[in-house]
């Protein structure tokens, strides 16, 4: 009798085991939310992240936004445990930060503006951020790292100015035709550009010495705002394909490419509408992710609605995508921006989304999300 209750409870035990890693499998492999520290405030966005490790990221931002107030920067720090509110210098003027990038966890910038228009660039040393002047006469809207390589995009008199960190100071780089909004740096010599020319959608190469120019989509409007390099003969490129006419508030298609050294194919996805956000690699370089900011999709023919919500999240396995859609959070919509940071160091490619999601009363509130 003992022994049939011990076989009992040992199966059981058995059994309780095997449910508990089944769920902790389930919520390695789905999105889960994290929560913005209780002291930012209402109307609060994130824009950008970073991550050194399981231990340490950074994500930049703005909150306090109203009709009177246009807002205060905003950087949030992940201590491995929690989201922690960062102080800055400068602490109490008015603005936004809006991108954040680093070559090593001593070596950190973020870009951002104040309500005069005028430029902020911090500087991260290892142990406090420190504010720099920037480049006289840049408005900035984005800094790029790679590579033991730090780049700025931004616009000087209204023309289009990328900026290479010489060490000491900041250097103008020549900006390939058309308006980039997106860098994939992976040495001096070897820098993908995203963006737009009259043409269309277009990626740009440097060498070093000038830009080779491909158009990725020749569709009216089309526009990729993120590339990511595997290689000079695999190369992909996101953003959106661009419309022609039709009413207003018609859901436009997302577009995302890829690059054969060659020409440029069209890549199909498991969404129908929205706009490719972020491609993120995995630690071998190779793509892994992709983000899509509004994402929606046709429902079956007949179904009411006809068109439903889409998968947020492209998980790419080298042949296909697996849609992941963001969870629910109470008292929230849907993210209207999503901004990916691969987390280094972790062996189950741990990446974190950070963005803007809809608010109650039509209010909009800051979006944290992990993976793995």
């Amino acid at each position: 009798m003992a022994r049939r209750l011990v076989t009992a409870a040992l199966a059981a035990a058995l059994t309780l085991s095997a449910l508990m890693a089944s769920a902790a499998a389930e919520t390695r492999s789905s999105w889960q939310h994290v929560p913005v520290p209780a002291q930012v405030r209402p109307q609060a966005g994130l824009n950008e992240a970073v991550a050194f490790g399981p231990g340490r990221a950074w994500a930049v931002g703005t909150d306090a936004v109203g009709r009177e107030a246009p807002g205060f920067p905003l950087m949030l720090r992940w201590d491995g445990t929690a989201w922690q509110r960062q102080s800055l210098p400068g602490d109490g003027r008015q603005g936004e930060l809006l991108s954040i990038a680093a070559t090593s966890p001593t070596s950190a910038w973020t870009v951002g503006r104040d309500t005069d228009g005028g430029a902020r660039l911090l500087r991260f040393d290892g142990s406090a951020w420190h504010e720099t002047r920037p480049p006289r006469g840049v408005a900035l809207t984005k800094v790029v790292a790679g590579g033991g390589e730090t780049w700025l995009i931004g616009s000087r008199d209204g023309a289009q100015v990328l900026l290479r960190r010489d060490g000491r100071d900041w250097q103008d780089v020549p900006a390939p035709p058309g308006a980039v909004y997106g860098l994939h740096v992976k040495a001096a010599d070897d820098v993908w550009a995203a963006g737009e020319t009259n043409s269309g959608a277009a990626v740009s190469h440097w060498d070093g010495q000038a830009w080779e120019q491909t158009i990725v989509s020749g569709f009216p409007r089309s526009a990729v705002g993120s590339v990511l390099a595997v290689s000079k003969t695999e190369v992909w490129a996101g953003g959106t394909s661009g419309f022609v006419g039709g009413p207003v508030g018609k859901p436009i298609p997302p577009l995302l490419a890829r690059w054969d050294g060659q020409t440029w194919s069209r890549v199909t996805m498991p969404t129908d509408f929205g706009s490719v956000s972020s491609l993120t690699p995995s630690a071998s370089g190779e793509l892994a992710w992709v983000s899509v900011a509004r994402s929606q999709k046709r429902a079956e023919p007949g179904s009411y609605p006809p068109i439903v919500p889409g998968p947020d999240f492209l998980a790419w396995d080298g042949q296909s995508f697996t849609g992941h859609s963001e969870p629910a959070v109470a008292g929230e919509g849907e993210s209207s921006t999503v901004r990916l940071a691969p987390v280094p160091g972790t062996g189950t490619g741990t990446v974190w989304s950070v963005g803007r999601a809809e608010g109650p009363g039509g209010t909009f509130a800051p979006r944290i999300l992990r993976f793995g």
